[in-house]
């Protein structure tokens, strides 16, 4: 067999490629058309949501929180109708004409200098697959553990699941589902965001509430107490329609969310999302970012995470 020592790329007009490197220390190459704008390149079949083998469809419209269920065992998922946002995300750190991507948000103007999306090959299809189908389901509710299959499931009034190690997430999310059609994996800063946008977008939540102070729709510190006795009944998922945004429950509050977002000058720096419940929602809003230590304490505790899919 010859060996080569270059390699070189050749490119149609209006093409480009994204290269990057993987966890592993392989090269990820990616072809992307540059013909059109980006915000043209998301489908606007987002107001028609699969509905995917082996669910059902519940409740919600495409606009207010499309909602489907599998049919085995309830685990609901909402449709974020991604094609329909605004174009000011980002996938690039540079331009903001994504309608699929991260926001720097009032709280974190600094997040493009310290945090990217790890450049994976799941990174990749799913971008493709948000803009195939214009959209993405996400889990309704943060994910907890089902204790007769010791399957993870996304249901109403389960106690979250919990993990002590930041890397476990990103594996354990995707056993949900991973078919040669449909494979589940764990949120993006991209997809974390964009839900953020249209919350938004839907008048459902306003930027306050987002970005300054998110007390009143998550377990925050001023309902941790009931009297002088902790209010366990609020940690279970779904607990409180006050904290349901668009068919989406506890989204902030409660527990932090684990994303695949991350510090580039920290070792085990995975990015964690929104706030929980010993703090208040001013001190940490629905947008914060934080940097997850597997060490921390309060980490440990309080680090939940939930799903989003991917879709041939």
């Amino acid at each position: 067999m010859e060996r080569y020592d270059k390699l070189v790329l050749c490119a149609e007009d209006g093409m480009t490629f994204n290269v990057a490197k993987g966890e592993n220390g392989e090269l990820i190459i990616r072809v992307m058309s540059i013909e059109k704008s980006n915000s043209s390149l998301y489908s606007d079949q987002y107001v028609n949501p699969p509905i995917l083998e082996g669910y059902k469809h519940i409740c919600g419209e495409w606009n207010n929180g499309f909602t489907i269920e599998r049919i085995s065992e309830g685990s609901q998922l909402v449709w974020i109708p991604v094609g329909w946002l605004d174009s000011n995300g980002t996938l690039d750190g540079k331009k903001f004409d994504e309608k699929f991507g991260r926001r720097p948000l009032s709280t974190d103007i600094k997040f493009l200098e310290e945090c990217i999306e790890r450049p994976t090959n799941v990174f990749g299809v799913q971008i493709d697959s948000v803009r195939k189908y214009g959209g993405f389901y996400v889990s309704r509710y943060t994910m907890s553990l089902n204790e007769e299959t010791g399957k993870i499931q996304s249901v109403k009034g389960a106690k979250p699941y919990i993990i002590s190690d930041a890397h476990k997430y990103k594996k354990i999310a995707s056993y949900f589902e991973n078919t040669k059609n449909v494979k589940s994996h764990l949120l993006f800063g991209s997809e974390y965001d964009s839900i953020l946008e249209w919350f938004k977008k839907t008048n459902a939540r306003t930027r306050s509430e987002i970005e300054v102070d998110s007390s009143g729709w998550g377990f925050y510190q001023d309902r941790y107490f009931a009297g002088e006795e902790l209010n366990t009944n609020l940690f279970l998922t779904g607990s409180c329609e006050d904290f349901c945004t668009n068919n989406i429950y506890d989204f902030t509050g409660g527990f932090l969310q684990m994303t695949q977002e991350y510090h580039i000058k920290e070792e085990s720096g995975y990015i964690v999302r929104g706030g929980f419940a010993v703090k208040s929602g001013e001190e940490l809003p629905a947008s914060h970012r934080r940097v997850y230590f597997d060490h921390a304490f309060f980490g440990m505790l309080n680090t939940g995470f939930r799903v989003a899919l991917w879709i041939n």
